[in-house]
This record gives structure tokens, sequence and C-alpha cells, in this order.
């Protein structure tokens, strides 16, 4: 009896959803098309391509949701604003975490849009494969996959003749990972998620065009850096971390994984405060923070973090702790509503299959945050308190320079 009555509820929510949706497809076969092919991406269907999901349709051909993916008139942008607005409604909280990473689609052949022998994170080494750029939202009630972008390598957008056979928009021209992250965030802030942070690996957080885009917009990071980084008037990061005594670690959860809390040491200090460039006290301050692995303490991850003053260094753990919830969120959308396992080979069905599979996504994320209780702030475990260029005022460390640097522009390139 509860059973059914859960289900009543996720087909009430399900519906409601799809109508929510519904007038951005201008005619009734296309929205039949596009019901049809959310319902196939969440039901038992063994491979989630246009002929599996035709079948589990009752479809007779394919060629329905084929023309769906690829000649059908409708923009996959205007979903994905909506999909943001529903993940604001059902997951939104004022501590939200956007977090930015890339995926790997492995493919055959030359033809896909994108396609090339590129460095997949997924595969862990060079395949041929597509990239796609993502954002996911993060909170406390869950986490889902808000915004998508196709990288397009300058193998592709350098040839013309090849970008016209894939339907790639001709205004479409080579932008790195980081300026398409950088136009994520961007829609991001103007939409109604609610995000206070923002987290993502060392491909995006070395990049100081990222970092200063977030801190003009006022929004806090955190943001892992390679062990090269150079911290203004510190120099490597490495080397800064190096010099903090055994005092400034303290012992943090970042979180609940498969096998239980996740507990680090952390060493976390603020940099010297920059002055803004109106006089104005700062509201924000930048720190430099470490993750130590207990069972391999020579194994350090080091990222760069902006802050409201007066934030704890549990909060900054927490956030870096949110990375994870992307890669969650990727293994989810995969196994259960076929994102990686389209075979469109254009520009315009790739968007097509990438957004309505997060929707689906998005869909069951708000199902579970309806089921159960919010999963709650990262669990601490502070332990303990000298000198070095790491110095204590009240309860946080700080990194005291020879002398104080007054400039304009961000303290760490």
């Amino acid at each position: 009896m509860q059973d059914d009555v859960q289900l009543d509820a996720w087909a009430a929510e399900l519906e409601e959803l799809l109508v929510r949706i519904g007038h951005r497809f201008g005619r009734v076969d296309l929205r039949r098309r596009m019901r049809a092919y959310v319902h196939g991406l969440l039901g038992p269907v063994g491979r989630k391509n246009s002929w599996q999901l035709a079948e589990h349709a009752g479809h007779r051909t394919p060629a329905g949701l084929q023309h769906l993916l690829s000649r059908a008139c409708w923009d996959p942008d205007e979903i994905r604003d909506d999909l943001q607005e529903y993940v604001a409604e059902k997951l939104g909280a004022p501590t939200g975490v956007l977090i930015v990473d890339d995926t790997g689609f492995l493919k055959k052949g030359t033809v896909s849009a994108g396609v090339q022998r590129q460095y997949s994170g997924t595969a862990g080494r060079t395949e041929n494969c597509q990239i796609g750029v993502f954002a996911a939202y993060a909170s406390p009630k869950g986490r889902a996959l808000v915004d998508r972008e196709l990288y397009l390598p300058k193998s592709w957008t350098s040839d013309a003749g090849r970008c016209r056979a894939a339907k790639i928009p001709e205004e479409r021209g080579f932008a790195t990972k980081g300026e398409l992250a950088k136009a994520m965030v961007a829609r991001a802030l103007a939409s109604p998620l609610p995000i206070t942070w923002v987290t993502a690996d060392s491909a995006y957080g070395q990049e100081w065009r990222f970092r200063r885009m977030l801190e003009e917009a006022g929004v806090g990071y955190v943001l892992a850096v390679p062990k090269s980084q150079q911290v203004h008037a510190l120099g490597r990061i490495d080397f800064a971390i190096a010099q903090a005594p055994e005092e400034a670690w303290e012992r943090h959860s970042c979180g609940s994984g498969a096998k239980g809390p996740r507990v680090y040491d952390w060493a976390a200090a603020q940099l010297p405060a920059i002055e803004e460039f109106d006089g104005d006290q700062p509201t924000h301050q930048r720190w430099v923070l470490a993750r130590r692995s207990l069972a391999r303490p020579e194994e350090i991850a080091y990222y760069l973090a902006y802050a409201a003053g007066g934030t704890a260094v549990a909060e900054l753990v927490r956030v870096a702790g949110t990375r994870w919830a992307i890669e969650e969120a990727f293994q989810a959308a995969k196994n259960e509503c076929g994102l990686d396992q389209y075979e469109v080979r254009r520009y315009p069905g790739w968007y097509r299959h990438i957004t309505l599979a997060m929707l689906t996504h998005a869909f069951l994320a708000a199902m579970a945050a309806a089921a159960g209780p919010e999963r709650g702030a990262a669990e601490t475990l502070p332990t303990s308190s000298h000198r070095s260029p790491w110095q204590k005022s009240g309860d946080s460390w700080q990194l005291v320079t020879p002398r104080r640097h007054t400039f304009s522009t961000p303290a760490t390139r």
C-alpha cells in the first residue's frame, strides 16, 4: 500500500515536470515524443539509445525519437533554464554549492561532434572521445547536474567543413574548458539557484581569470590547485604548506563516502588582507588550504579559497568535500538515466540528449530529497595549536609575509 502511494506521488511529480517543460515543444507530436523519451530514460531499458527507447515506448521504429533529437524545432537551452528553476525549488538551500568538472564519452570514428583522441579523466587515459564540461548543484538536500557544454578542440573549430557536417553553429568558435566553465557559472549565478560557493578541481582552480570572476561576483570558492601553484609573496603553495607547524593540522571529515566519513588532516591559513579598490575594509578573505591523507601522509592536495570574513575552517572543508558530489551525479546519471548511452553524432543531438538525461536525473534527485531527511552538513572532527610564517590569530591561522603588499589584482596567479 505504501509502495503504491509512493509510486502515485512519483507519477504525479513526473507529470508536473513534463507539463512544466511541455510548452517548449511547439507541436503535440513533439511533446508526445519528448514524454516517451523521458519515460524511457527512467525505465528498465538495457541501453538507452533511440532504438531501445523506441521499443520501450511501443514505437515500430526509432524514427520519431531520432527526429526529436536531430531535426525537430526546440531549444535545449530553454529546457536547461527550466531544469535550473526546478532544481532551485526542489534542492535549493542557502549553503548551495556549484561544482564544475568535465567527463568523457568514449566514441568510435571521427564524425561525432568534438571527438578526437584526448585525455579522459573518466577513462584515466587518452582515448577517442568527446568531452563535456558540466556544472552540478549540491546542497544538504541532494545534488543534480544543471548545465553542460560540449568541448570542441581546435582540430574541429579550425575546420569549417567538418563543423558544418556536424551541425555546429558558425558562431561557435574555440573555447577552453575554463572559458566554458566561466560561461556556465555566469548563467548559474543569474538563475534562481541559491549559490554561496563554487568548487572545482585543479584544471579550473589554477586559472586566475576563473577565480577573479568569482571574486568580482562576491561568490565564495574552494578550488583545488596543483602543488606548483604560485601564491603571491609566498611562492609555491606546497612550500608554504610545508612550513605549517603540526599544530596547524586539524582532523575533519569532509562528508560521507561509500565507506563512511571521509576523514583527513587539514591545514588552513588566511592570506594577507587585500585592500579593495574603493579603500573599504574587505568583506572577504583569501585562504590556502591543504588536505593530508591519514594513511599516506605524503599525499597532500592543495586548494585556494575565498570566503566571507569569519568563515570557519570546517566550512571550507565542507565545500572542498562537496566536489565529489559531481562524480556521484555523473555516475548516477550515466547508470540510471543513460547520460552516456546516446548514439547521436551531430552537435544539436548531443545537447538534446544530454539535457533530457540531466532532467530525468534531477527528477530522481528531487524524489530522493522528498523521500528522506536532509544529508546534513559535513561532520567535523577537530583536534587540536607555534610559529613560522604561520601565526595564529584568535581561532584561525594566518600566513604572514615580511611586509604588506597592496595590489588590485588577484593575490594568486
